[in-house]
C-alpha cells in the first residue's frame, strides 16, 4: 500500500511514537536518534523528564515522516533495552486533539532533508529565478521623544525546484525582511542584507517543496506527483513575466510573506497507556 508523504511538519497520530521508561543518561536525545532513525527519518526527538508523581526518569515523542515507519519501528524497538539496561515501551500515538492538526510547512533545512533521504542528493535540484530588493524607508518614528528613520530592507525571491527523473518543476515566491534600526552603519547594513537574502531563498525553497507529493510505494520506490492544490498565479508565468511581474511597484508583497515553520508540541493522547514505571536499580 503506497503512503504520500508532504513537505510539511508531520502530523497525524500514527506518525508519533512515546517511549517511556527511559533511564537518565549523557545524550539521551542523540541515543534515541540513533536508535530510531534505523526505521525511517525522523522530523524530530523530544525527550523530557517524568512528572514528579511518575518517578525518576524521562519520556520522549519521536515524530517520523512516514506512518509505516514509524509502525515498524514501534513494533522492534517495544520492550527491547536498545541503548540501556532495562527495556523501553513504545506505542503509537491513537489520537490528538483536532486543534492540534494544524499543517505547517517544513523550513528549507528540513525540506532538503527529506528531499535527500527520498531522491536522493542528485534527484533534485534548485535554481534562483530572481532576487530582487523592494527595500524602502518606513518613514520617522517617535519613541520616547525621539526621532528616527528605520529602515525595512526586503528582498523578493522566485525559486524553482527541479526533479528531472519525474519531470517535476516547481516554483516559490517569498518575501524576506528585516529592520535596521542604526541606518548609518554599514556594517549592520551589509549583515542585515545578507540575512534577508538567506531568509527569502530559504522560504521561496520551502514554498516550491510544498507543491511536491513524494508517493513512496512498497517495494521502497518513490514516485512524485504535483500538488496542485498550493498553485499560486506565478506558476504559470514565463520567466520574464515573473521578473517584470516582481519589479512593478504596487505588488502586493503580503501574499509573498510564508511564516517560518515552528513545530507545536502537542498534548497527545494515548489509549490505554499505563502508568510510568520505576527502573529498578
Amino acid at each position: 500500500m503506497a503512503e504520500v508523504v508532504e513537505f510539511r511538519v508531520p502530523t497525524g497520530s500514527a506518525r508519533t511514537l512515546l517511549v517511556w521508561g527511559l533511564e537518565p543518561e549523557p545524550g539521551l536525545e542523540h541515543s534515541l536518534f540513533s536508535a530510531f532513525s534505523k526505521f525511517g527519518l525522523l522530523y524530530s526527538v523530544r525527550a523530557h523528564r517524568n512528572a514528579a508523581v511518575a518517578g525518576p526518569g524521562y519520556y520522549a515523542i519521536i515524530k517520523f515522516y512516514s506512518a509505516g515507519d514509524a509502525g515498524r519501528a514501534q513494533r522492534t524497538c517495544n520492550g527491547q533495552r536498545l541503548f540501556q539496561n532495562s527495556p523501553v515501551k513504545v506505542c503509537v500515538c491513537t489520537k490528538q486533539k483536532e486543534f492540534q492538526q494544524q499543517v505547517l510547512a517544513l523550513n528549507s533545512t528540513k525540506c532538503q532533508e527529506l528531499a535527500n533521504h527520498y531522491l536522493g542528493f542528485n534527484g533534485w535540484s534548485s535554481r534562483i529565478i530572481t532576487l530582487q530588493n523592494v527595500s524602502g524607508f518606513d518613514g520617522e518614528n517617535d519613541e520616547l521623544g525621539k526621532t528616527f528613520r528605520k529602515r525595512s530592507v526586503k528582498y523578493l525571491c522566485a525559486l524553482e525546484v527541479m526533479l528531472p527523473q519525474h519531470g517535476v518543476h516547481t516554483r516559490g515566491v517569498a518575501l524576506g525582511e528585516a529592520d535596521v534600526e542604526d541606518v548609518e552603519d554599514p556594517l549592520e547594513f551589509v549583515t542585515a542584507t545578507k540575512r534577508v537574502q538567506k531568509l527569502a531563498v530559504g522560504k521561496a525553497l520551502s514554498s516550491a517543496f510544498q507543491k511536491i507529493l513524494l508517493v513512496v510505494l512498497e517495494n521502497g520506490k518513490v514516485a512524485v506527483e504535483y500538488n496542485s492544490s498550493h498553485e499560486e498565479p506565478t506558476d504559470s508565468l514565463t520567466e520574464e513575466e515573473l521578473k517584470g511581474l516582481l519589479q512593478v511597484n504596487e505588488l502586493s508583497l503580503e501574499q509573498f510573506d510564508l511564516e517560518e515553520d515552528n513545530e507545536v508540541l502537542s498534548d497527545l493522547s494515548f489509549d490505554e497507556l499505563p502508568s510510568q514505571e520505576v527502573p529498578s536499580n
